[in-house]
């Protein structure tokens, strides 16, 4: 597979191509959100596992960096949990919105052919942009994550509720507790969805069994080839 590293009106970000990549022909877009103190590196290698030939990767850098906090290369997508604001939230989600826009127009899939799929703060992210944009996505995969302010979601929902999601979530995660994961999948559940919830004996982190339920779940919402 091709790895390129580019920048975008809003994100840098890796593109990774197929073996056999025709820039002519439109393919479904994989959107990957990297986690803090992470970046758009981090999540590159997942191309490997779901598929070398049918998708086009894309792992944007997340824009806030800070090297007392994050180290040198690390990025974050809002601060961490006690200095976040709603407009730290808020600008990460649109500039994800709009360089989401900006790929879709550049790999020319038809609508709804993207799955973002984010980890840890990337998960939060996944939800905070995919939720109320339901007819961009053919699905949101949530990996270690968790629905940041309930409330504040809550008044976005669309009205048709049936969008796929995909939570997986570390029994052992020390990091986002796996409390928060069912908060989040009960809150779902509350409103109508029916999210596709996983539970593992891991920590924070993407196993082979998280993969092997991922990997299946994206071949069904977005099946290569459409």
């Amino acid at each position: 597979m091709e790895v390129q590293e580019l920048q975008s009106e809003s994100l840098e970000y890796l593109a990774v191509h197929p073996d056999s990549y025709d820039k002519e022909q439109g393919y479904p877009l994989v959107v990957l959100l990297h986690g803090f103190g992470a970046n758009m590196y981090d999540l590159a290698s997942l191309a490997h596992a779901i598929d070398r030939q049918n998708y086009v990767y894309l792992c944007p850098n997340a824009p806030l960096k800070d090297p007392l906090t994050l180290g040198i290369s690390g990025r974050a997508w809002m601060p961490i949990s006690n200095y976040k604001t709603a407009e730290d939230i808020s600008k990460s989600e649109m500039l994800i919105a709009e360089f989401i826009e900006e790929m879709v127009a550049l790999y020319l899939p038809k609508t709804a052919q993207v799955v973002l799929c984010g980890f840890s703060q990337g998960g939060m992210m996944t939800y905070q942009v995919g939720i109320p944009r339901p007819d961009n996505f053919a699905g949101l995969a949530v990996l270690s994550g968790r629905i940041d302010n309930l409330d504040a979601l809550s008044g976005r929902l669309p009205i048709t509720r049936t969008q796929p999601i995909f939570i997986a979530h570390g029994i052992e995660d020390p990091i986002i507790e796996i409390e928060k994961a069912r908060e989040s999948k009960e809150f779902l559940e509350g409103h109508g969805y029916q999210p596709r919830y996983h539970e593992f004996h891991t920590a924070h982190g993407i196993s082979q069994d998280v993969l092997n339920q991922l990997v299946p779940w994206i071949h069904q919402v977005l099946p290569a080839g459409t």
